[in-house]
């Protein structure tokens, strides 16, 4: 299955959302303002009669019985001939056109309150339909029309940041991934080194999450996997020591990168994140210009709230790329749009699922069509 399909099956809560609105869009306006499927009309029904009764009818003449005619043979084996196709049976073959409606002011505000439910944020959603509105205002449109002017902004921008992780000729190359609680980190960490080994990168992972038992057995097993060390330390230890013994181990062992992994952090709790620019601090001592990437993993489900976490993270750690999961999970997936418009930072992948497949780079036209039901 390619990632586009399993992308537009899962993300059928976002979709579904947006196509219902639409559709209701469409549908709702009355009176001339709605346009339903054109269609031919019926023929007059013919109504058979038969001829009056005459006092003197005249006996019947018998017909003779013509000679047998010899079938006339198909020009494809097999096919039988050819039967002429009357009106009617073209009337119930033909598909009905789509509904269509003027695309004007009350349009245009409904279509912004439905941009900012799928979680778009004001300001994007504002953007973007003024776009749409240049382009379509005063014309009669269908909802797949508005889909494919939809799909084709979000799509513009979303383009420039859709950028893989960058390998650089340093080694090792230093990912420091961070999120808040429950984001996803460690299985992402685990997909991307899998993927990267599978790609002929050597990787060794960090089990910065000191405090969680079920973090480090969890990366365990995505390292059992891949082949792909993961280097420990004991619950409760120092996570800023374990870096720097990682980035240690990482340069004997000629690693092309090191990828660590942090604790889940609450943006508002000043103590957690203060220790995460300890190991920032920690690892530049090793390295200066380390870590070379900080991944921002966010949760689709958290919504608009991903903006607050993308402020925050950014002036501790310098966030260079993001992350998004569990799209499959939430009718929220329109705040990834929201977060490509505001910050412009680079989006690496996606996630949709729990399977090693189910992360994949970022594609800007998959993504918005999977977001407004689009089939390609």
């Amino acid at each position: 299955m390619s990632f586009f399909k399993k992308l537009r099956d899962k993300m059928f809560r976002s979709s579904d959302k947006i196509t219902d609105g639409l559709d209701a869009l469409v549908a709702g306006e009355e009176g001339a303002g709605s346009v339903a499927a054109e269609t031919l009309p019926a023929p007059a029904p013919i109504e058979e009669t038969s001829a009056p009764a005459s006092a003197h009818t005249p006996a019947p003449v018998p017909t003779p019985t013509p000679a047998p005619v010899a079938p006339v043979a198909s020009p494809i084996a097999g096919e039988k001939p050819a039967q002429k196709t009357g009106i009617l049976s073209r009337l119930v073959g033909r598909q009905p056109a789509e509904a269509k409606r003027e695309f004007d002011d009350a349009m245009l505000e409904s279509l912004e309150e439905l941009l900012i439910e799928a979680d778009m944020g004001v300001d994007t959603s504002l953007r973007v339909t003024g776009n749409i509105a240049e382009a379509l205002m005063g014309k009669r449109v269908s909802t797949t029309e508005i889909k494919q002017a939809l799909a084709a902004e979000v799509t513009r921008i979303m383009e420039p940041v859709a950028r893989p992780l960058p390998i650089y000729a340093k080694r090792p190359q230093v990912v420091l991934v961070v999120g808040v609680n429950g984001s996803g980190k460690t299985t992402t960490i685990g997909k991307l080194a899998s993927q990267f080994k599978a790609a002929g990168k050597s990787v060794v992972i960090a089990a910065g999450d000191t405090f969680r038992a079920a973090a480090v057995e969890q990366l365990q097993v995505w390292g059992q996997r891949a082949g792909v060390p993961v280097l420990t330390a004991p619950e409760g230890s120092d996570p800023a020591s374990l870096a720097f013994d990682a980035m240690t181990t990482a340069e004997n062992s000629g690693a092309d990168l090191l990828m660590i992994d942090t604790a889940g952090r609450l943006q508002n709790r000043q103590d957690l994140m203060e220790e995460l620019s300890k190991i920032i601090r920690v690892i530049r001592k090793k390295d200066p210009d380390a870590p070379h990437n900080t991944i921002l993993v966010l949760d689709a489900t958290t919504g608009q709230n991903a903006l607050n976490q993308v402020e925050i993270f950014r002036k501790l750690s310098d966030v260079s790329g993001l992350v998004m999961t569990k799209l499959d999970g939430t009718a929220k997936g329109g705040v990834l749009v929201a977060l490509a418009d505001r910050f412009g930072l680079p989006i690496h992948a996606i996630g949709v699922g729990e399977q090693i497949d189910d992360l994949a780079p970022f594609d800007p036209e998959d993504f918005a069509a999977a977001l407004v039901g689009l089939d390609k």
